[in-house]
């Protein structure tokens, strides 16, 4: 639908988003480590760390060889495989271009809890939605879906370059785009979809990132602020003086020494 490019939201609140620079980097080594390793050592990855809700619910047993993990660890191991390069790519460059104004939102701890709760909560609606399934989830969508719905909320109306249907660049509003995206996965995943795409991971990383957001958001960090990310001032809103301060008042004058006159040079 549409290819984020990038946003004019500056950081206010942190000087470097290193837990989105992190998680990028992290998921691109797994990714090449995975890759590099060969058809089987990758298929292994997938069984092992991948979000099966068959084995998760323990209707179906994992065979030894591909037990690595605790089944209940997968809730998250799943998020930081992917199946390509484009996969990757794609995932990777909705968390470069939101991730950093969602973690300046949020501060880096409670950014990276975040983002690991809504691949959490994008596994576990792929887990209700589909009980019995014996397919792996994997991919950071859950959570990608997760900063996605939290940018929405807190800039909506922040300028955002985009390619529309992958050619036509355009400099719009964010909820323009945003709420199209989520529309698309609410209809694709009501439709049924493809059947390569979790599009109730997408759904419940969206639920799970719109409620944390609320939760975790910084003390004094607006939501739906303007179109520069700043708080609205209503339009009947007189500006209130700030009082003085030393800087505003004219220099001080020297106390007169009475009886010495205002001549300079040494008593």
């Amino acid at each position: 639908m549409f290819i984020p490019l990038y946003d004019t939201n500056r950081l206010r609140h942190i000087r470097l988003q290193y837990v989105t620079i992190g998680l990028i980097a992290l998921n691109t080594l797994i990714y090449f480590a995975t890759a590099l390793g060969g058809e089987q050592f990758s298929n292994a990855a997938v069984l092992g760390l991948g979000f099966i809700p068959s084995v998760v619910h323990d209707t179906v047993e994992l065979a030894p060889e591909f037990v690595v993990i605790p089944e209940s660890l997968s809730y998250l191991t799943y998020s930081f495989l992917h199946a390509d390069i484009f996969h990757l790519g794609g995932n990777m460059l909705f968390l470069w271009v939101f991730g950093d104004n969602v973690e300046d939102a949020l501060g880096h701890v409670r950014y990276l809890v975040f983002y690991l709760l809504c691949a959490v909560g994008g596994a576990f609606f792929q887990g209700l939605v589909a009980w019995d399934s014996q397919v792996p989830l994997i991919g950071a969508s859950g959570a990608i879906a997760g900063v996605v719905a939290a940018y929405l909320i807190l800039y909506p109306r922040v300028k955002v370059w985009v390619l529309a249907f992958v050619r036509i660049p355009l400099r719009i509003p964010a909820f323009i785009p945003l709420i199209l995206w989520i529309l698309f996965q609410v209809v694709m995943f009501a439709a049924g979809g493809e059947d390569q795409v979790s599009w109730a991971c997408h759904i419940g990383g969206i639920i799970t990132g719109a409620v944390l957001v609320l939760v975790l958001r910084s003390r004094g960090v607006p939501l739906l602020a303007g179109a520069d990310g700043e708080p609205e001032v209503a339009a009947d809103q007189t500006p209130v003086p700030a009082e003085p301060v030393a800087s505003d008042l004219p220099p001080a004058q020297p106390a007169p020494r009475w009886g010495r006159g205002t001549a300079s040079g040494p008593d």
